[in-house]
């Protein structure tokens, strides 16, 4: 007997789970982007911003167990806390969590201003 198959939410339900369990764990500034054809590398980014080292990996660990539930799968986490910067790639979409003066050096939504805002559905 083989087992059921397990129905897969779509991308965007996917990104809005992340975005909603980020707001819960308290994460700011959160901001989605559709990135559509102006990139190869995934088609949604989440930006959000955490207090602390500590709060980015709580933060990543979140996404992680969302995604689980979810049933999707994660390609890898960096977690190098130390530089400020935590990034989760799921393939369609990619969660970068950022320290605020790390956020404000790189400018992600600036430096892919072209990309389209999403309004991320939050609890």
């Amino acid at each position: 007997m083989t087992e059921p198959e397990v129905a897969t939410p779509s991308i965007r339900e996917q990104v809005m789970a992340c975005c909603r369990a980020l707001d819960e764990k308290k994460a700011e500034n959160i901001r989605v982007l559709y990135m559509g054809q102006r990139s190869s590398i995934a088609d949604y980014f989440i930006i959000a911003t955490g207090a602390a080292d500590s709060h980015l990996r709580a933060l990543a660990n979140e996404v992680d167990r969302t995604l689980s539930d979810l049933n999707v799968e994660v390609l890898g986490v960096d977690r190098n806390t130390k530089s400020g910067w935590v990034v989760v790639d799921v393939f369609d979409f990619i969660v970068h969590l950022f320290t605020e003066e790390t956020r404000e050096f790189y400018q992600l939504e600036a430096l892919w201003k072209d990309a389209e805002d999403v309004a991320p559905e939050l609890g």
